[in-house]
């Protein structure tokens, strides 16, 4: 079968080289916002386990619709969508070696790679592995129709590295028929070919996406090149029951590395690669399957049941730039299964919503690393499995106590056992295993003050645990574990307002409070030039996250979101430093997003957004200050019907007032004081959508 995928998506990547040179000419496009959605219009939030509307929710919760993803977005990086979502930072959108960096209230900023301490799950289905690396570059959001962002702590519904959530919904089968190509391409030879389908019959829906996408970046040694098949079947059983069935397939063969620079570097030649990743030839490719099945049958009387199975086949290899044990080769397995009980309806005099459920889920990898010969696979130094085990049983409770005042009880006991089999030393000194468990309550409370003004309150927790390679011994080359770490705990204290200002405006204020007691922290070893973790003892984040999104006439809408951050190391002495007291690098205290958009009936579409993101920290001693800066991104677009046929030019402008900025900041990287890696400058994207059928 791989074989088979491979023939069509070589075939697939000639056909869009052949057409974009054709169609793709710098037009515009598009039509309909969902930002300027009716105020009263009821969002259904599910990543909460018990479905619930937005306003009962007793958490900070942001809910992102289909155009917001994908309307003339050039669609490489969810922080396209997500920075409207206040609390949320996301980083490195151009360097496709690292993924998207995402942080939440701070959990996940010191991700070196990957996506650590946020907990990413697609149709409700784990992205985050159980010793909780995750990762999104297999989401295809040509195929995405709803994210929702649950800020701060929540492991009592998800378990280990659930600091925050990102739930991701895939496209379903429309009602009606429809078929759709979208061609676009722009500066730094970006070039991306997108077909979609779907239908709707009586007893079977279908949505199936293939996008291949090729970019030569901005800076030298940033090619990436992604090929992903996306398909949802949803199947109606009878007599209340379905079967959901997702299946995508992703093939990145190519994902150079540039690295990162110092100052000086990065302001004088921001477009260099960093000379070791070029010789070591750094970067990255990757294979992935993922297949997910969701059966749910109704019992009656408000019961449901839902079950749950995925598994997941991940091949990959990394050259880091460096020679020793720098090539790295992983051959990955993911299954899992679930099963939860819902019950919804009267508890005495008062309406209850009980869902009861368990998780299981296995982390197989075959984990073997070489040097690296100027890019070339040397001798190999390294070879062993890793296997990680985990089990979660959760229980929520949502009650309602008054007309207006609703409970919200949760908690979910989780054990996770490591295991490494070495099969490199004779003598398997390397080998062992290691086992941690967690109790995870939360208690909220929501109520309602008025028609238009609803409150809450809440007490959550997360946990988080090591992953398999953060367990390594610090000295960057044996595997094993480091006997000397352990999970940090976070304890979340938040209050939240909802409201809405007549009927064109709604907004949300969040305050919150954490303590974070033996918080995992990276550090750079000057030989190895490899990172290790250490526990620092104890952190405090306090915030205040505020959007508001308002309807300014029938034909504008304004979007507009605040972050404030005050997260401080409380004790952390690393060797013979002293970090106590200072600020936790890799989020700006300030943080500011504001969008306006226009869209006429007529077809014709506007948006313009602007980021400005504060001074941050590059490292622990505070002594490297990363400037702040602004950036504004432009999108443009028309839609144009003719019989059942729609066709749908568009144009954006990335960074209008060509600023000069990090795309991503490399936290605690001291070596050579490389911790940038700057951004493209202003740069122009384009393309056309044809849509046949409604």
């Amino acid at each position: 079968m791989k074989t088979t995928i491979a023939q069509i998506t070589a075939g697939f990547r000639a056909i869009r080289r052949a057409s974009l040179l054709a169609a793709c000419l710098p037009l515009v496009g598009h039509a309909q916002d969902d930002a300027g959605e009716a105020a009263d219009e009821q969002i259904i939030v599910t990543a909460t386990r018990i479905d619930k509307p937005l306003d009962q929710v007793p958490a900070a919760v942001t809910v992102v619709g289909q155009d917001e993803i994908q309307l003339n977005r050039q669609q490489l990086a969810l922080d396209e969508s997500l920075a409207r979502v206040p609390g949320v930072f996301m980083q490195a959108r151009y360097n496709f070696a690292r993924d998207v960096r995402v942080s939440i209230r701070g959990f996940g900023a010191r991700a070196n790679f990957g996506i650590r301490g946020v907990k990413i799950v697609v149709d409700g289905i784990p992205e985050t592995l159980p010793d909780g690396q995750g990762g999104v570059d297999g989401i295809d959001l040509a195929a995405t129709s709803q994210i929702e962002v649950l800020r701060g702590p929540s492991a009592s519904l998800w378990g280990n590295a659930s600091g925050g959530v990102i739930s991701v919904t895939s496209e379903p089968p429309p009602e009606e028929g429809f078929s759709e190509v979208r061609l676009s391409g722009g500066e730094y030879d970006f070039q991306k070919l997108q077909f979609k389908t779907g239908a709707q019959g009586e007893t079977l829906g279908y949505l199936i996406s293939l996008t291949d996408s090729e970019y030569q970046g901005y800076r030298a040694h940033s090619l990436m090149e992604n090929t992903q098949l996306t398909g949802r079947f949803n199947v109606d059983l009878g007599n209340d029951r379905s079967l959901i069935s997702v299946l995508s397939y992703t093939d990145q063969p190519t994902s150079d590395d540039p690295g990162a620079l110092n100052a000086t570097d990065a302001a004088l030649n921001p477009r260099r690669a960093w000379t070791s990743n070029v010789t070591f030839d750094a970067g990255e490719s990757q294979e992935k399957t993922r297949l997910g099945l969701v059966y749910n049958m109704g019992l009656g009387d408000g019961q449901t049941l839902q079950a749950r199975s995925f598994v997941v086949d991940r091949e990959f290899e990394t050259f880091l730039p460096t020679m020793d044990s720098a090539n790295v080769d992983l051959d990955s397995s993911f299954i899992g299964a679930g099963v939860s009980y819902t019950r919804t309806g009267m508890l005495g005099s008062r309406q209850n919503s009980l869902v009861i459920g368990v998780d299981l889920e296995q982390q197989d990898d075959d984990r073997r690393r070489f040097d690296n010969l100027n890019g070339v696979r040397g001798p190999m130094d390294f070879d062993q499995n890793e296997s990680v085990e985990s089990f979660g049983l959760f229980v929520q409770d949502d009650l309602t106590l008054t007309d207006s005042l609703t409970l919200t009880a949760g908690l979910r006991l989780d054990e996770i056992e490591y295991g490494v089999t070495d099969y490199f030393l004779a003598d398997g000194n390397d080998s062992g295993t290691v086992s941690v468990d967690d109790v995870s309550p939360m208690l909220g409370v929501s109520a309602v003050v008025t028609e238009r003004l609803n409150v809450y309150g809440t007490y959550s927790t997360a946990f988080e645990a090591p992953t398999t390679t953060e367990f390594n011994l610090p000295d960057g080359t044996s595997g094993g574990f480091n006997a000397s770490l352990e999970p940090q705990q976070a304890r979340n204290l938040e209050v939240g307002v909802r409201g809405r200002i007549g009927g064109d405006t709604s907004y949300e204020v969040a305050v919150f409070d954490i303590k974070v007691e033996d918080e995992l922290v990276q550090l750079e070893t000057p030989v190895a030039q490899r990172f290790y973790f250490v526990n620092a003892a104890q952190s405090t984040r306090q915030g205040v996250e505020f959007s508001l999104t308002s309807q300014i006439t029938d034909l504008i809408t304004a979007v507009v979101s605040y972050t404030y951050s005050d997260f401080e190391f409380d004790r952390f002495v690393d060797d013979s430093s002293n970090y106590s007291g200072n600020v936790i690098p890799g989020v700006p205290e300030n943080l500011f997003f504001g969008e306006l958009i226009y869209h006429d009936p007529g077809g014709l579409f506007a948006a313009l957004d602007v980021v400005r993101v504060g001074d941050q920290y590059a490292e622990n001693a505070n002594n490297v200050v990363v400037d702040a800066y602004t950036v504004a991104n432009l999108r443009v677009g028309y839609d144009h019907e003719t019989g059942s046929m729609t066709i749908s030019p568009f144009i954006g402008i990335n960074n209008v007032f060509d600023e000069s900025y990090p795309g991503d900041v490399r936290i605690n990287a001291q070596f050579g004081g490389r911790y940038y890696d700057p951004a493209p400058d202003r740069h122009l994207f384009a393309g056309v959508k044809v849509r046949f059928g409604r």
